[in-house]
């Protein structure tokens, strides 16, 4: 039996370009299935909208995302961040590099108080990201 935790990000028409810029950044494979595809969609102006996204990464990440219809509420992004982290410093900081261009930078990407490398952003989408580079071992 398998249990996982996956974050589930929702767009305002926005879903796919984010998506394929999160394939850009990690790698993987990217399935998107829209609202026409799946007969979902009642307003023909919103078929081509993403229903569902998943991006599948060489690193094991799972990433989904969709577009939410106009009909339906979406919450202002806030109170929580996708984390990223490893001692894999180049790998991290070119994540980084990708997440920042477009976006903003919320707290440089710099030596924290406890030794390793720790940054906060938001993405061109506006998604909250935290990227932490764990310090060599010594």
């Amino acid at each position: 039996m398998t249990v996982r935790l996956n974050t589930y990000l929702n767009f305002r028409d926005e879903a796919r370009p984010a998506m394929e810029l999160y394939r850009s950044v990690f790698g993987g494979e990217l399935t998107t299935t829209t609202f026409g595809e799946s007969g979902m969609s009642g307003d023909p102006a919103e078929a081509g909208k993403v229903m569902h996204s998943e991006l599948n990464t060489p690193d094991g990440f799972v990433l989904m995302g969709s577009d939410t219809p106009s009909g339906m509420a979406t919450e202002e992004r806030g109170g929580f961040a996708v984390s990223l982290s490893g001692d894999d410093e180049p790998r991290l900081r070119g994540w980084w590099e990708a997440l920042v261009d477009g976006g903003e930078v919320t707290l440089p990407l710099e030596r924290a108080p406890w030794g390793d490398l720790f940054g906060m952003c938001t993405d061109r989408f506006g998604t909250s990201w935290m990227v932490s580079i764990a310090a060599p071992s010594a």
